[in-house]
């Protein structure tokens, strides 16, 4: 493989140009630019997506440009997540700038600004990062079509450390069935990143407009201010970075020793890596974080081995769960054994039986779980190790697994930090419906889950 090039694993042409671009007007940039559409990876730095883009752009004698579309509240989200996002963003712009990459923000539908944006500028190929949603998915396809036939479209799995269509090309029942699988390919994809080429031809096709960011999050915090911002975290891959390596208090530099301990009392929060929020908006790679992980594994081998086991693994099941099982969020999507067993205790009586609003104000009898959902209602992030007693609970108190499972994912969804995730809706299809999970027995509702 030529140094420096993305794995060809790692990448997929979705859509071949088959006639040449349109020659460009006056007002577009000449020799067809290639567009990054940035979605789920927003960051400069170890971004595999934005290094192939740069490297088609350079091989063509073309410029480069990134362009990130802001959906109205994608998948119902709040200020919490908008306004993390959104700060985000401002820096990046700036880093790509420095960098030579004009940063475009273009808002409304996808299906709808994404090709006119190309066709604007008579762009020769799209480059974009992977996500396993089914909007986005849905998003992806529309835009192919919509193209038309002088537009190359590539797909490059930017988020995972071994591509999600790399590690099977299958629904993996557990992480027992995956983990070999993607153990097996780490030696060719958990690699060093080569630096970001800089674009050969510069952007000539005038500048972006300019967006005004205070303008802007003002907006997005005033219509989703039910659920305001946090002040654990800073946005930005800078913030990140120091979260995961910062001589104060990074995870890997100060937090790490006793992880595979201390990660499941709940008593000590801090004792986390406290890197969700930043790997679910792409702000650092996750490839990056086990790069650095691996240099420490010598003096911390249980620590760094359970790390590399939550972040490699478990959250590329979660990938590989969303992709291959269309019905992720939904009783349909779970094992025929686990749907018999809780439409079988459907009916069962239940000893408190709650309302969402009783069970979003926290207003249960039982003081554990109310303090759990305080603390995601409060500070984005519920501790992992209570995840599962909250989900079970619910499903306990609702009336049945389809409610329970609704009820779960739109909680999660509205107030965790890192909600409208694969790693959440596994999260709760786990808890819920058994998905990953062996048969087992519990006693108060009576089923297999």
């Amino acid at each position: 493989m030529e140094s420096g090039a993305v794995h060809p694993g790692r990448f997929r042409m979705v859509k071949n140009a088959v006639s040449p671009p349109p020659r460009p007007s006056p007002a577009r940039s000449p020799g067809g630019p290639v567009v990054y559409w940035m979605f789920r990876d927003q960051r400069s730095r170890d971004n595999w997506a934005l290094i192939h883009a740069v490297r088609l752009a350079n091989q063509s004698s073309a410029p480069v440009a990134v362009a990130f579309n802001l959906f109205h509240r994608f998948l119902g989200a709040h200020a919490r997540q908008l306004g993390f996002m959104l700060r985000g963003l401002r820096l990046l712009q700036h880093r790509l700038r420095d960098l030579g990459i004009p940063f475009f923000l273009l808002r409304g539908d996808a299906a709808e600004t994404l090709p006119r944006f190309l066709r604007d500028y008579g762009a020769s190929a799209l480059v974009m990062d992977f996500s396993p949603l089914r909007n986005v998915l849905q998003c992806k396809a529309e835009i192919c079509e919509r193209v038309g036939s002088t537009i190359t479209v590539y797909e490059v799995d930017a988020h995972n450390v071994v591509p999600v269509w790399t590690a099977s090309d299958k629904l993996e029942y557990s992480a027992k069935t995956i983990r070999s699988k993607i153990q097996r390919l780490l030696p060719e994809f958990l690699v060093d990143f080569p630096n970001l080429p800089k674009p050969d031809v510069e952007w000539s096709a005038g500048d972006p407009p300019d967006v005004d960011w205070d303008d802007l999050i003002t907006e997005v915090l005033r219509e989703g201010g039910g659920v305001p911002e946090i002040e654990w975290c800073q946005p930005g891959e800078d913030a990140a970075m120091e979260m995961l390596m910062g001589g104060k208090e990074g995870f890997l530099t100060k937090r790490l020793s006793n992880f595979h301990i201390d990660r499941n009392d709940p008593l000590k929060p801090k004792r986390l890596s406290c890197l969700s929020p930043y790997l679910h908006f792409g702000q650092i790679s996750a490839q990056r974080c086990a790069l650095e992980a691996r240099k420490v594994r010598k003096s911390h081998l249980q620590a760094v081995d359970v790390f590399l086991e939550e972040l490699i693994v478990r959250r590329e099941l979660a990938d590989n769960f969303c992709y291959y099982q269309p019905h992720y969020d939904s009783l349909q999507g779970a094992w025929e054994w686990a749907r018999r067993t809780l439409m079988d205790h459907a009916a069962d009586k239940r000893e408190h039986l709650y309302t969402l609003d009783e069970l979003e104000k926290a207003k249960t009898a039982d003081l554990l779980w109310n303090a759990s959902q305080l603390e995601m209602v409060h500070y984005g992030k519920m501790h992992g190790f209570m995840r599962m007693y909250w989900a079970k609970k619910i499903l306990e108190w609702t009336s049945g697994p389809e409610e329970a499972l609704a009820m779960a994912i739109y909680l999660n969804d509205k107030y965790e930090i890192d909600g409208r995730d694969p790693n959440g809706y596994v999260g709760c299809m786990w808890s819920i419906c058994g998905v990953h999970d062996q048969v087992g027995y519990d006693a108060e509702t009576k089923n297999e889950i």
